[in-house]
């Protein structure tokens, strides 16, 4: 009997059991916290205490913990699902579809091209402004475009996810891992830019080399596609694209300049999901009148796109369900103060790898990238002022752990969400990343090393 692998919700739930099992099995312990000058809570170094009173969870808290994650997650639930129905009223108008016929004519005899630029712009982009949520909505395109040009959706999503996943891990500005980390440590916002941008290229030509291979692979031979069972979940190759009319023409530059809107709100404004949703149903609501389409049609498409991504919300939910039920059992600290102490016995080499690979590990338990810091850099700041290295070789083994490890943790909300839009099964997406994760942890590693040698501060 051949194994099939089990569903991504079942993975899910899999990993909540064993999220509650270890709330039993580990010490419930908790360090204590002040708050920065921004209102932010940072944990205090050395101030680490199990709790008298072990903290079991009942087994019912598997299912309790369910609708109270998804409502923890409704930001980015709620935002998620008002994209599909929003690309969904675009999609219906054929206007996407007419622009991909455009690109494939320009770039089908240059793919490598294509997906080399596109990787540059999602890793550039994370790099400095930290988009991340925003990507969301390419998502879909990117299936679309890709599989017009005999590639699939993994591919799609490879150039997506790996792109932006080296853009955070060699941030050069981004101000919501890079800087808070720097700020924590104490260290100039920004500072050590020019060690980042030394080693950006390399990282980007590994991600590039690994979704180029398999992109080339599966070109020659579509049956290797490790989606090649999932073909219900496929769009449809087609060459047979509609026309770029004039209306259509109009529709697209409504959702660019919503587009750009998007990147200046989130720059100059502050906005996140509350103002990007809205900007959201706003632009769905304008392509309908610009469609001709009339309110009910309207309404239909936008309801449609956003049933489809019901799996994908609740996806979402029981990914935030695994880190609630470790902060309930009280272990997150504990998990956190027992990889950290052990730094402290070796050298500066070792132990600036070992910064990355402790970092590496809580990206699993804390995928918030703003979260991570203020939980970790408290600790590893002054750890490394103990062995030799640097706070801002510190800072660079938190960059390194949380945006490379957001490329395959199925606790990262946003990773899940673009893989149930792309209607990929994580375990398809874990067979794919795994290879690229270990080459650009290696890199890392090697990255920290010369760090360390180089003093670099």
């Amino acid at each position: 009997m051949k194994f099939k692998l089990p569903h991504t919700l079942v993975l899910m739930f899999g990993l909540m059991v064993v999220s509650l099992v270890l709330t039993w099995v580990v010490p419930s312990g908790e360090f204590e916290r002040s708050l920065t000058e921004t209102g932010r809570e940072v944990v205090e170094p050395g101030t680490f205490t199990e709790v008298e009173e072990k903290q079991y969870l009942n087994p019912l808290a598997l299912l309790t913990v369910v609708p109270r994650a998804l409502a923890d997650a409704q930001g980015i639930i709620f935002f998620i699902l008002i994209i599909g129905g929003s690309i969904k009223v675009i999609r219906d108008t054929g206007s996407i579809d007419a622009l991909l016929g455009l690109i494939v004519r320009r770039f089908g005899d240059r793919p490598a091209w294509l997906i080399f630029l596109m990787m540059f712009a999602f890793a550039a982009a994370s790099a400095t402004l930290g988009i991340a949520e925003e990507y969301v909505p390419f998502a879909i395109i990117l299936v679309s475009l890709c599989t017009a040009l005999r590639m699939d959706a993994i591919t799609a999503i490879g150039t997506l996810v790996v792109g932006y996943g080296i853009g955070y891990g060699v941030a050069f500005m981004n101000p919501f891992t890079l800087v808070i980390a720097q700020e924590i440590s104490g260290l100039q916002p920004l500072s050590g830019m020019w060690f980042r941008l030394a080693i950006a290229p390399v990282f980007l030509a590994i991600g590039f080399h690994h979704v180029w291979s398999y992109a080339k692979w599966i070109k020659a031979d579509p049956t290797k596609s490790y989606m090649s069972d999932v073909q219900d979940k496929q769009i449809d190759q087609t060459n047979d694209y509609p026309v770029m009319t004039t209306r259509r023409k109009w529709i697209l530059t409504a959702t660019g300049l919503a587009l750009i809107g998007l990147v200046i709100g989130i720059k100059e404004a502050g906005w996140y999901l509350t103002e990007l949703g809205a900007m959201f149903v706003g632009l769905a609501i304008v392509v309908g009148v610009l469609s001709g389409k009339g309110a009910n049609k309207t309404a239909i498409s936008f309801s449609e796109g956003a049933a489809e991504l019901t799996g994908t919300a609740l996806l979402i939910g029981f990914a935030r369900a695994i880190a609630l039920l470790m902060e309930d059992g009280m272990i997150l600290d504990t998990v956190v103060n027992a990889l950290a102490t052990p730094l402290s016995y070796v050298g500066a080499e070792l132990s600036a790898v070992g910064m990355l690979f402790i970092q590496s590990i809580l990206n699993f338990f804390i995928p918030s990238g703003s979260g991570q810091a203020y939980v970790t850099m408290p600790l590893m700041a002054p750890i490394g002022d103990l062995v030799g290295v640097s706070r801002q070789v510190a800072v660079l083994a938190y960059q390194f752990g949380d945006g490379l490890m957001n490329m395959i943790v199925p606790t990262n909300a946003v990773l899940m969400g673009i893989l149930g839009l792309a209607g990929i099964p994580y375990a398809k997406w874990f067979k794919f990343v795994w290879p690229v994760i270990l080459k650009l942890l290696a890199a890392a590693a090697v990255a920290m090393v010369i760090a360390v040698w180089i003093g670099y501060s």
